[in-house]
């Protein structure tokens, strides 16, 4: 009996849930054992039977009473009050009451005298809840960040809409996804919400989040039905993590990931309205936290456990409708449900609409919504929806028309953009010019206009929410959210006059809004709010001027914030919308074409972005009255995509052209245009082997933009970079490596650790420090920069191959040589793939494996491998290209690794002698051959020549790179050497 008194129940309804278990928690950390009873008072009957049921729990029961009571009809809700009148007075003396509503209570309530707890300080509530459970007032303190949260202080970071308060029933739904993200343990979970359209899907996940808050510290709204908004709001994470952006998008989502994954803080991230989930998936964080997903799309169950959501239950609904408006008796409310087949949305619209139509007879309306047709009510039938839900919506929108005009105008617009991010802000701020003149004063006048939006959230159940207007004496409306289905069949039944009208409208609103400035940081989350509007304004359709500028700078945001799928998909919608109406050579086709041949390079679509440049050139070439500048970015960008075909020759002829036209049509050397051209002409020249001349241009314009553009530009940061590889090619290493280990401290201030330039300063850094014989501190670095390109673009991404195949040598150089083979041999295949078996990188990362397989013994397999590969080095890029000398300083090895040293020694002096004529006497390839010549030349007993070759290559080793640097001893203890490809960054 006395450990029966000692025992405390927590009664309470399931959307208490975080104050009863917090309640809980301090129960027992006061020494007391407890019984935790959710009930669920639509399942129960109204009746004193019931309540005792509850009530017979073992010793003191503690009522938790929130507004439960509130969230059903007049008739319900008079059946659990007489309940509670009949049983309360019997359990008087164990049974106590905590209140967490400011809302009125039932009398059988009051009379328990509840303690209130919101808004008290969380140890004032503690030592009431302690009262009240009846425990003495603990002699020590506890602390009381341990355990649950308490309930009134929110999470440490917050980003949800407000909550439902018409929200009822799906308690179970509501348990079981609560069950599958414990039954995960500490490995973290991922729960995706599965249904049809206007199921309640994204209801259902608030309700969840505000319900199980204190479970989470960090908890993350996100709107995942459209792409860009989905990576954009999950970046804005990143402040509240302490994250600096980096710049590249994609580099922000993965930092966010990473804090997520690597955090011991409870999370909880939301992803409403998921589509496609491999165009999401790089938002998934891996780590102990839990990611809920609303979605219609049932391949999320690769991701997520699967949770079906059906429509409502008949007493759900009964429950929902009684609430939504009391004008419905239960027998009434269950017919309705039955007329719209119980789909929360068409509830919640059906009931709004008749409490705002008190005269109207319910049951003429439920009939006219069961047996009407469309076409009453001035709608055509779509055949997209059942008939009974065109009815009801066509009801609506009739009250809209002929009892509030200027909300039905307002609507007309508001469906001119996306959906679920309606964009009031932008609205609010338009200029009357922009604005249809009916709507004009309206939205401008802060009270017609909240009052026409809520007209509309009343009649159609938008859901809207306050902020501070802009003199913060007032509350407007910040936030209006509208179901996609319901926006789909406004768009439906507007005429062709009303809809071209409010979409023209829609675009001057946008446009004006646009920073017309998508290289400022600044702007970019301006950039991302307004790409989901520009396909349902018809700005990718519009032959405006002003809009198709607004495209074009929302695709160039897209390239600088690294977005290029998106990028291509908005670039290939606009030139196949623009080309149709103003032709081939207009100016923002001709921009948007180089945007799209942009993105598809840097998706590694090299074919298709040539297809698209030669198409571009071709027809610019042709035309009459074209703009020299046309011409010279039509050249300037087929010159890239060829480079990364392994066409140097033509893409160095197209730059030449670009940059001599260039500088005479726009200027020369202080013109950034002009600069840029010239610095891709410089890589062209690189790419071919030119090393002293690609670096002698590269300098050229390193001077020119750090004097006009100044030192911390990344465009002067990126020539910068070019000037120490080609350095670096030329074997002058620690002069390289002087000027990397500068440019790259000063990308990571500028362009931040994970941005993709920064990462190109950093594996080049890891080069030359390999280079100087650091490989411990090179190493680490290739390393790391892999592993971020993997998480960024994949293992596949040209960057990350071009990196993977250096790391691989980097593997060998510290005789991780299985490893190393693994590596080479992935890289040489997916560049092939990609690239085809004759590009320059396909053939080059073969040799490297060639080379790998001969420190592994396999040497005649070494050997075919080596000889192709120079063979057909020699055929892609010359026989003088340092490249095919390279190849053949290898194939030399491998001849004299199976003992053909006539073969080698004659094909050693003759690559030597190339590689004297090509890169000169002191160069390092050079070098290398020679001594390697020395060894083949001891073999044949040709022991004079040999020393003094041999001597002769130490000597100017040691000069080079010092005595200590670790070519240099091994070619002084006569080893073997080698040559590892490198691709060069395009």
């Amino acid at each position: 009996m006395a450990a029966e008194l000692g025992h405390v129940t927590v009664v309470f309804a399931g959307q208490s849930e975080s104050w009863a278990k917090w309640i809980d928690h301090q129960i027992r950390a006061a020494g007391r054992g407890t019984t935790l009873i959710r009930w669920n008072p639509l399942r129960r009957p109204p009746s004193a039977e019931a309540f005792a049921d509850l009530l017979s729990a073992p010793g003191r029961v503690l009522l938790v009473i929130d507004d439960w009571y509130e969230r059903f009809g007049a008739e319900r809700f008079d059946a659990w009050a007489e309940a509670l009148r009949q049983v309360l007075p019997a359990y008087q003396d164990r049974i106590a009451a905590v209140s967490i509503t400011a809302r009125p209570m039932p009398e059988a309530v009051i009379a328990l005298a509840p303690v209130e707890l919101r808004g008290l300080r969380p140890e004032i509530a503690r030592s009431r809840v302690l009262e009240c459970a009846g425990i003495p007032a603990p002699g020590t303190l506890i602390d009381l960040r341990r355990g649950p949260r308490f309930p009134d202080d929110p999470p440490d970071v917050w980003q949800v809409p407000r909550r439902n308060r018409r929200f009822i029933g799906r308690t179970e739904l509501l348990e079981k996804v609560y069950g599958a993200f414990s039954a995960a343990g500490p490995d973290g979970a991922a729960v995706a919400l599965l249904g049809p359209g206007g199921f309640g899907k994204t209801q259902l996940a608030l309700e969840y989040v505000h319900r199980f808050a204190g479970e989470y510290d960090i908890v993350w709204w996100v709107s995942a039905s459209q792409r860009v908004t989905a990576r954009q709001q999950f970046a804005d994470l990143a402040p509240a993590l302490e994250l600096r952006d980096a710049g590249d998008l994609a580099a922000t989502i993965t930092a966010v990931r990473r804090a997520l994954d690597g955090t011991q803080r409870p999370w909880l991230l939301v992803l409403d309205g998921a589509g496609d989930p491999e165009r999401l998936a790089d938002l998934l964080p891996e780590g102990r936290g839990h990611v809920l997903i609303t979605t219609h799309r049932s391949e999320w169950g690769a991701h997520a456990e699967n949770i079906a959501v059906p429509v409502f239950e008949r007493a759900e609904s009964v429950a929902f409708v009684s609430r939504r408006t009391e004008r419905l008796s239960d027998t009434q409310a269950a017919r309705l449900a039955e007329a719209v087949e119980d789909m929360p949305l068409l509830l919640d619209q059906t009931a709004a609409w008749l409490d705002i139509s008190p005269t109207v007879p319910v049951d003429d309306y439920i009939r006219d919504i069961r047996d009407g047709r469309p076409d009453r009510f001035g709608v055509m039938p779509s055949g997209q929806y059942p008939e009974s839900f065109e009815v009801a919506w066509a009801k609506l929108v009739n009250t809209l028309r002929e009892g509030s005009e200027s909300a039905w105008q307002l609507l007309n617009l508001l469906v001119c953009f996306s959906h679920d991010v309606v964009p009031v802000r932008l609205l609010q701020t338009a200029r009357h010019g922009d604005l249809p003149a009916e709507l004009a004063e309206l939205i401008t006048e802060p009270s017609s206009w909240n009052t026409a939006l809520r007209r509309l959230s009343e009649i159609t159940s938008m859901r809207i929410e306050y902020e501070p207007g802009p003199r913060m004496d007032t509350q407007t409306v910040g936030t209006l959210r509208m179901h996609r289905l319901f926006h789909r069949f406004v768009r439906s039944i507007q005429s062709p006059a009303d809809a071209e009208r409010y979409a023209a409208a829609a675009r001057k609103v946008l446009v004006s809004a646009d920073p017309r400035d998508s290289s400022s940081a600044g702007n970019w989350a301006r950039y991302a709010a307004l790409i989901p509007h520009l396909e349902p304004s018809g700005a990718l359709e519009s032959a405006d001027d002003d809009a198709r500028e607004l495209v074009l700078n929302c695709i160039e945001y897209l390239r600088m914030r690294g977005e290029y799928h998106d990028g291509w998909w908005l670039s290939r919608t606009a030139v196949r919308h623009w080309e149709a109406s103003s032709g081939d050579t207009d100016r923002s086709v001709l921009v948007a074409a180089h945007q799209l041949a942009n993105m598809l390079r840097r998706l590694g679509r090299y074919e298709d972005a040539k297809t698209v440049g030669q198409k571009t050139l071709g027809r610019l070439e042709r035309a009459d009255d074209v703009r020299p500048i046309e011409i010279i970015r039509a050249k300037d960008g087929l010159g890239g995509t060829l480079m990364a075909l392994g066409r140097y020759g033509e893409a160095r002829a197209l730059f030449e052209e670009a940059a001599t036209a260039a500088a005479a049509e726009l200027g020369g050397e202080q013109v950034p245009r002009t600069l840029t051209v010239r610095s891709n002409l410089a890589v062209a020249l690189g790419l071919q082997g030119r090393y002293a001349e690609s670096l002698a241009l590269h300098r050229k314009v390193f001077e020119a933009r750090l004097d006009i553009l100044g030192g911390r530009d990344a465009l002067t940061l990126n020539s910068a970079l070019h000037t120490a590889w080609m350095l670096r090619l030329l074997g002058s290493y620690r002069e390289a490596l002087a000027i990397q280990g500068h440019n790259c401290r000063v990308h990571s201030q500028v362009l931040d650790r994970t941005h993709s330039q920064t990462l190109l300063a950093e594996h080049n850094l890891a080069l030359c420090a390999r280079r100087v014989g650091d490989l411990q501190f090179a190493h680490a670095m290739l390393r790391g920069v892999r592993e971020k390109l993997i998480r960024r673009r994949g293992p596949l991404h040209p960057e990350t191959l071009m990196v993977s195949c250096d790391y691989a040598m980097m593997l060998r150089d510290l005789e991780r040589t299985e490893e190393a083979r693994d590596l080479a041999e992935a890289t040489a295949t997916h560049y092939a793939a990609q690239l085809g078996e004759r590009h320059p990188y396909a053939i080059g990362a073969r040799d490297n494996v060639a080379t790998i397989m001969r420190d592994l013994g396999e040497h005649r397999v070494a050997l075919d491998l080596s000889r192709q590969a120079a063979r057909q080095m020699r055929r892609a890029v010359g026989k003088d290209h340092p490249w095919a000398i390279g190849c053949a300083k290898n194939e030399v090895a491998a001849l004299a690794a199976v003992g053909e040293t006539d073969e080698a020694a004659e094909l050693g002096r003759e690559a030597a002698d190339r590689s004297a004529r090509v890169l000169g006497d002191a160069h390092v390839l050079t070098i290398s051959l020679r001594a390697g010549l020395a060894l083949d030349l001891a073999e044949l007993g040709r022991r004079d020549e040999s020393e003094a070759l041999h001597q002769d290559a130490v000597a100017r080793l040691t000069s080079l790179l010092g005595a200590d640097h670790p070519h240099t001893r091994h070619i002084l203890e006569r080893h073997r050497p080698y040559w590892d490809f490198e691709p060069q960054p395009i």
